[in-house]
């Protein structure tokens, strides 16, 4: 029996994913929750267990591809009775076969849900899109001109099963309905219409497979792919250069990079961003840096200025609790966190993505030390999970790590501030009625003027200055 594996929602309501690599290749035995592929969503990178034990039968999609969430990635070969059926499964309904597959002329049953694999979300209960109102197109005969149509199931009948389909006669009517009526624009959903924008396509030139002539992103790329595009996107009397390559590069926007744009714009023009700077003389912390490093707790952890100020910030957000809010525009509410999962903007190479210690409010110093490191040998190397990337209530960026004092950071999309750690650097500072050379730090905070008052704003951040200027001050504030 075959059976389709369909690429499912993992969890995160996001809609598409870029399959990265395969694991298997047509012909393996695979066995239950195997590893079979690497996809990258907008967050993350994540491993897709086999929802099946057999022979892989057909890779529908190669690595690179964009897939959509409910359509086939990779077809198994397996036993009658292998799958995954949850207990208590109920017999075939009237007009099924027992293989699942609608029969012919019989009414179909209505869907069931099933239980799926863990981490896969919710089962899909369509693999198409929702119809479109045709704009203006001529009517199609119900007659022997009509395209067979096609029942997609997640379980297919074995070969020498299935019914004969009858080809349409050859009368140019599918060429007519194939191309773009005149007058008429060429139908396409708004995702297409952007990758056609972006790569200099005119949908007019395109041959759309869909439904009703719907042109799809596989159209698109296939005619990228013929090399149409450049005579398509080549503007009148534009120059070029011989022999000098490409004067531009076009990159597509997918994975981390479109979920970040889009986050930031959508919090940009949501949220009023108001940020303050203050800037510190951070001498005494850096002091008991070097101090802490010496001393067998801290033996072997990685201690940076970054380590000293989450724990200042985590301090500070016990007496302004505004800072650790979301702002419910449903239900007209302002949500305080009585918890702080502590964001960490990370610099990736497939970009920026902020993963989350949660409850990073509960942990003593030497546990935060290693939650840090932790997370950031996890963002780098791309293998940060979904939930380590949702979830946060407040965030912190490093810029001082590329040389930078200060900025205007964009709050992350739900929280309600955000911090900014500039470089140490080493600056004459008025030091007890002299000049002296000082360690010195700018600390830039932004944060929702919904949620916060300018008054708490500056209160927090000055309680976050005087303990990384002092670090004794603590004391007074716990």
């Amino acid at each position: 029996m075959i059976k389709e594996f369909r690429l499912p929602d993992l969890g995160e309501g996001l809609t598409e994913s870029e399959i990265l690599s395969w694991k298997v290749a047509v012909g393996d035995t695979v066995s239950l929750n195997q590893v079979i592929a690497e996809v990258e969503t907008a967050k993350a990178v994540v491993e897709l267990p086999s929802p099946f034990a057999g022979v892989i039968r057909e890779l529908h999609e190669q690595p690179g591809t964009v897939v959509e969430v409910g359509k086939p990635i990779v077809s198994f070969e397996v036993a009658d009775d292998a799958g995954p059926a949850p207990a208590g499964h109920a017999a075939p309904s009237r007009g099924t076969t027992p293989a699942g597959q609608t029969a012919v002329g019989a009414e179909p049953a209505a869907p069931k849900r099933e239980p799926n694999l863990v981490g896969y979300g919710a089962v899909v209960e369509s693999s198409g899109r929702p119809a479109r109102r045709p704009r203006n197109l001529p009517p199609l005969a119900v007659s022997a001109h009509a395209a067979p149509v096609r029942i997609e199931a997640t379980e297919t009948v074995p070969a020498e099963s299935k019914p004969p389909v009858v080809e349409p006669a050859d009368t140019g009517v599918i060429e007519a309905r194939a191309g773009v009526p005149s007058g008429d624009r060429p139908r396409s959903t708004p995702p297409v219409r952007k990758l056609a924008r972006d790569h200099g396509v005119d949908l007019a030139l395109v041959t759309g497979t869909g439904p009703a002539g719907l042109i799809t992103r596989d159209d698109v790329q296939e005619f990228l792919r013929q090399g149409s595009a450049g005579q398509a996107a080549a503007p009148a009397g534009q120059v070029r250069a011989v022999g000098e390559g490409e004067r531009e590069t076009r990159t597509p926007i997918k994975g981390v990079r479109k979920h970040t744009a889009a986050a930031m714009v959508s919090s940009a023009f949501t949220a009023p961003h108001v940020t303050e700077f203050l800037t510190v003389d951070v001498t005494p912390t850096m002091e008991l840096l070097a101090k802490l490093r010496g001393t067998r707790a801290f033996s072997g952890l990685k201690l940076t200025p970054l380590t000293l100020a989450a724990k200042a910030v985590l301090i500070a957000l016990r007496r302004h609790p505004s800072l650790n809010s979301r702002w419910d525009e449903a239900n007209q509410e302002i949500v305080t966190f009585n918890y702080v999962n502590l964001g960490i903007a990370a610099a990736t190479p497939r970009g920026l993505t902020v993963p989350n210690i949660k409850d990073a409010h509960s942990l003593t110093l030497e546990q935060l030390a290693e939650a840090l490191a932790l997370l950031a040998d996890t963002a780098r190397s791309g293998k940060s999970a979904p939930a380590d990337l949702s979830g946060g209530t407040m965030s912190i960026t490093n810029i001082g790590v590329f040389g930078i004092d200060a900025g205007t950071p964009i709050l992350n999309p739900g929280e309600a501030a955000i911090l900014a750690l500039g470089a140490v650097r080493s600056m004459p500072w008025e030091y007890r009625g002299e000049v002296a050379l000082r360690q010195v730090m700018t600390l830039s905070l932004s944060f929702d003027h919904r949620l916060v008052d300018g008054e708490q704003g500056s209160r927090f951040l000055a309680d976050v200055g005087a303990i990384l200027a002092e670090p004794g001050m603590v004391l007074t504030m716990v």
